[in-house]
């Protein structure tokens, strides 16, 4: 089994946000890859990394990182493969992080989902990679039927709530 997609972290502080991720790929039964690399205390290691990802079978990296969050944009400067920013809540309320995933210059995009959303990246790789993969494809639609059915369930449970002035 060989790592289709590359979780990365500035450090294992941002596992707990990042470990979404890794359990959704779990789910998906995609085989990731997971390390901490710091685009400030590890940089040669980061560009050993991001040259060689495509001709070690990455398709897609999922790059989080905190504070100065400069981890997502080194990355995508030295591959051609998709790299999808997590920005973590680690200062100032993940804005910092936010602002510097999201505003890459001209020919350096960083996709970026929202603060803390390593599971919106997970899914968005998976739905990146399954444009060329129908049982892939197939996964996704049932993973996005099953989250239509948590909410037909909650309106269910929700409609046996009673209240005074309730009228549904």
């Amino acid at each position: 089994m060989k790592a289709l997609v590359s979780i990365i972290m500035g450090s294992t502080s941002d596992l707990k946000v990042m470990e979404k991720a890794a359990a959704f790929f779990d789910e998906m039964e995609i085989p990731f890859e997971m390390n901490a690399l710091s685009a400030h205390r590890t940089p040669e290691e980061v560009e050993k990394f991001a040259k060689g990802a495509e001709a070690n079978g990455i398709k897609v990296i999922i790059a989080g990182a905190g504070m100065a969050a400069h981890l997502p944009g080194v990355i995508a400067s030295m591959t051609p493969l998709p790299v999808i920013g997590v920005p973590i809540n680690a200062s100032l309320d993940g804005m910092d992080a936010l602002l510097a995933i999201v505003q890459m210059p001209p020919g350096i995009p960083v996709a970026t989902v929202g603060i803390n959303g390593a599971l919106n990246a997970a899914i968005l790789a998976a739905q990146m990679m399954a444009v060329g993969d129908g049982e892939m494809m197939n996964k996704i639609k049932t993973f996005k039927n099953n989250l239509k059915q948590k909410i037909v369930k909650a309106n269910e449970e929700l409609s046996k709530v009673g209240y005074k002035f309730k009228v549904n």
